[in-house]
C-alpha cells in the first residue's frame, strides 16, 4: 500500500477505475449489437494514427483519435451507402490503418521510443491531464447513454423495430460509434492495442453468464472490470509484470469460473 503514496500510482489506479467504467458501458453496447469485429477493426486502424502522428511530428494520441472516429464511421457508411457487409468493410479499414502506421513508423527517423507503450500499454505513464480527459469523456457518456437509453438499447437488439418505430436510429448509430472509438483510443494508453479487445468484451461476456437484461449486464460487467483492473494494477506490484496481461489473465480465469460454475448449477437443477 505504501505505493499509494506516489502520484503516478495514484493516476494510475484513478485512470483504470475511470476507463474500467467507460469500457463496461462501451463493452456492453459492443457486444449487444454484435460489433466485437468492428471494434477490432477500429482498434488497428488507430495504428495508422499513430504512426502519422510521429512522422509528423504532432500528437500521436490525437492523431489516433482522427484515424479511429474515421473508421469507425467509415465503416458504418460503407456498410450503410454500397450494402457491403461489415466484416468485409472492416477488412478493408483494418488492412489500410495497419499498412499507413507501419509505413509512417519506418519512415519516422530514429528510433520511436513510445511505440511499445501503445502496442502493450503502460498504465503508470497516465498524467493529470490523462485523468481530466478520461473523466470527462466518461461523463459525456454516461450523460448520453442516460438520456437516450431505452433508444440505444432498442437500436442495439434491433434496428428494424426502432427504425419501424420512428427512433433516430442512424443518429444513434453514429454517435455510438464515435464514443467506441473515442474510448478504443483512451484505452490504449492503458493496456495496449494488443488487449484492448479484453477490457471491452470480457467483462460483458462474464455478466452475460448471470444475467440477461441490458442494465443488469452493464452492471455486473461494471464490477468485474472494476475489481480485476484494481486487483491486477496491485497485483503487478508484487510480481513486478505489465499489469496489462494481469488484467487480461484475471478477466479469463474469471470467466472460466463463472462457466463451470454456471455449468455445474444448471445440471443440478437439471437433476
Amino acid at each position: 500500500m505504501e505505493y499509494l503514496q506516489y502520484a503516478f500510482f495514484r493516476n494510475a489506479l484513478a485512470g483504470i477505475i475511470i476507463v474500467s467504467i467507460a469500457a463496461a458501458i462501451i463493452g456492453t453496447y459492443i457486444i449487444s449489437r454484435r460489433m466485437v469485429s468492428i471494434t477490432g477493426g477500429v482498434t488497428h486502424a488507430c495504428f495508422g494514427g499513430l504512426g502519422l502522428g510521429y512522422y509528423l511530428g504532432v500528437s500521436p494520441v490525437a492523431m489516433a483519435a482522427a484515424f479511429a472516429v474515421v473508421s469507425s464511421l467509415g465503416v458504418e457508411w460503407i456498410a450503410g451507402r454500397y450494402r457491403v457487409r461489415e466484416d468485409s468493410a472492416i477488412a478493408v479499414i483494418w488492412s489500410l490503418g495497419m499498412a499507413v502506421g507501419i509505413l509512417f513508423v519506418f519512415l519516422t527517423p530514429g528510433y520511436v521510443p513510445e511505440l511499445n507503450s501503445f502496442l502493450f500499454g503502460n498504465i503508470l505513464t497516465i498524467t493529470s491531464s490523462d485523468l481530466w480527459l478520461f473523466a470527462l469523456f466518461t461523463i459525456l457518456l454516461i450523460a448520453f447513454f442516460l438520456t437516450f437509453r431505452r433508444t440505444i438499447v432498442a437500436c442495439a437488439f434491433d434496428r428494424d423495430f426502432a427504425k419501424v418505430a420512428g427512433l433516430p436510429v442512424k443518429t444513434i448509430n453514429y454517435v455510438m460509434t464515435v464514443f467506441v472509438a473515442v474510448s478504443v483510443v483512451l484505452t490504449i494508453r492503458l493496456i495496449g492495442i494488443m488487449l484492448l479487445l479484453s477490457m471491452l468484451t470480457v467483462p460483458v461476456l462474464i455478466a452475460e453468464v448471470w444475467r440477461k437484461r441490458f442494465m443488469s449486464i452493464m452492471i455486473v460487467a461494471m464490477a468485474v472490470s472494476l475489481a480485476c483492473s484494481i486487483a491486477g494494477l496491485f497485483l503487478a506490484t508484487v510480481v513486478d509484470v505489465p499489469c496489462s496481461a494481469i488484467i487480461v489473465l484475471l478477466q479469463i480465469t474469471v470467466y472460466a469460473l463463472a462457466r463451470v460454475i454456471n455449468d455445474i448449477i444448471s445440471r443440478k437443477l437439471a437433476q
